[in-house]
């Protein structure tokens, strides 16, 4: 019997109409005898609406609590009459919602009054997204009579540790906890419905996952249970070789490589967080990243080996925006050790992530490319720690540019795939500002004005003819 853990994303349960969709996929596949967990994430909006919340309720009154909490109320109790239609059932799920707020009121109002909130009290806050969701995903299961049964991620048995807002699993407990309190219900054919992104500590201290949380979930899920594929549900097709916004002709990989579709997340694809693939990569478990809204259509596998099944060198190009990029200059830093240490020590201290880095040979100048909503932030900390040091002379920013990624796995080893990749650009008069690439070479990144951006993409996606793969 194939064993299945399906994840739905935000738009998946944004609306009632949304959730009885999900049911009727669940209980279609349950119908082919699959053994299914399902693993469900907060209804769109929601987890962003709790951190502000959490952020906000140190300086707030009890008055802007109260009136959140009764909104957030009143949208997931409308969403239960439109995604159930037993009004037992509708009762029993509503009674959990008012309960759930109720709770979540109460901290909301703890932090109110502390007037501050810490990194357990905020994980605390975003489990509460999930925790009204997988109730609604319950209820619209049982309305259409599937056996089923609703955890919390603690509940289920995930164990963390205790770096709240970015916790790791614990495999071996997990596994132990899961497969204790889950296989007896897959065996009765009872459906278990998991909050996703929720963990707890070993104390029962509840724990988030991070980004990527809830399919984060699911893959641990399914290494402990030995699942023989993950479904990541979402509102696409699957991955794409590029933005269809960009490129009309994007046409949806039918599959990737573990390698391919972690470097894709990062570059902003629709595609899981590496973090997320790691459980499933090590324990071999295809992941399919599928349509909610055209369940037809098997979408994109990833899967081990799926960089031999293709013999494409570039599988596809993204572009990430607002982000900005610094060069500092420093005849000094030539052969001085630790000058490019003392940089990024700087800009790690300001909690700023370089999301890439360029080095001249020479030593005497480096660029970065950080978010472009930091970069006030990581000029006055640059400023105040290195200019005037004797160290750097020269510190320059560029807010008008934009990071071109080309992915495959196929280019390690292909020569010649940077050449025709800059020939292409320089053929429509595209200029380069600065280049990377990592020795894993799955891709290559290099940053052009955001003027130039999406004529890049174009030009790229058509000198490896991606919309004919």
């Amino acid at each position: 019997m194939k064993k299945v853990v399906m994840k739905f994303g935000g738009t998946s349960v944004a609306t009632g109409e949304n959730i009885r969709r999900v049911a009727s996929i669940v209980a279609e596949n349950v119908k082919k005898g699959y053994s299914v967990v399902v693993v469900v994430s907060a209804l769109a909006g929601v987890t962003n609406q709790l951190l502000e919340e959490a952020e906000q309720a140190k300086k707030q009154s009890e008055k802007k609590v109260q009136e959140f909490t009764r909104q957030l109320a009143e949208r997931h109790l409308e969403t239960a009459e439109k995604a159930i239609e037993d009004e037992g059932i509708q009762k029993e799920v509503k009674q959990v919602i008012k309960k759930t707020v109720d709770e979540l009121e109460k901290v909301l109002m703890g932090i109110c009054y502390v007037g501050e909130v810490t990194p357990k009290s905020k994980d605390y806050v975003l489990s509460f997204g999930e925790r009204l969701s997988a109730p609604l995903v319950w209820g619209a299961l049982r309305n259409i009579k599937v056996p089923t049964q609703y955890f919390t991620g603690k509940e289920a048995g995930i164990v963390t540790d205790d770096n709240f807002g970015e916790a790791r699993p614990l495999m071996n407990v997990t596994t132990h906890h899961v497969r204790e309190r889950l296989e007896p219900l897959l065996e009765k054919k009872i459906v278990p419905v998991v909050t996703g992104y929720i963990a707890a500590t070993q104390d029962g201290i509840v724990t988030t996952l991070g980004r990527g949380g809830s399919d984060y979930t699911a893959t641990i899920l399914s290494v402990a249970l030995s699942a023989d594929e993950v479904w990541i549900w979402t509102d696409v097709d699957g991955i794409m070789t590029t933005d269809p916004k960009i490129v009309p002709s994007a046409k949806t990989l039918p599959q990737l490589s573990f390698g391919e579709a972690a470097e894709m997340a990062i570059f902003g694809a629709k595609a899981m967080h590496p973090s997320a693939l790691e459980p499933v990569a090590e324990a071999r478990i295809p992941v399919r990243i599928r349509n909610v809204f055209n369940p037809e259509n098997p979408g994109t596998l990833i899967a081990d080996g799926q960089e031999a099944a293709s013999k494409d060198v570039v599988k596809a190009v993204a572009m990430i925006r607002d982000v900005a990029m610094i060069n500092i200059k420093g005849a000094a830093m030539v052969g001085a050790p630790g000058s490019y240490a003392k940089v990024l020590d700087v800009l790690g201290k300001s909690n700023i992530n370089v999301m890439m880095i360029s080095a001249a040979v020479s030593e005497a100048n480096v660029s970065l490319i950080i978010r472009r909503n930091l970069l006030g932030r990581a000029l006055s900390a640059l400023e105040i720690a290195l200019l005037g040091r004797g160290m750097v002379s020269e510190i320059t920013d560029e807010d008008d540019v934009c990071v071109i990624a080309a992915m495959g796995a196929n280019m390690k080893g292909t020569p010649g795939v940077a050449s025709r990749i800059f020939t292409a650009l320089a053929k429509k008069g595209i200029n380069i500002r600065m280049i990377a690439q990592g020795s894993s070479e799955l891709n290559i990144s290099f940053v052009v004005k955001e003027k130039d951006g999406e004529a890049a993409v174009r030009a790229i996606h058509e000198e490896f003819k991606l919309d004919k793969m």
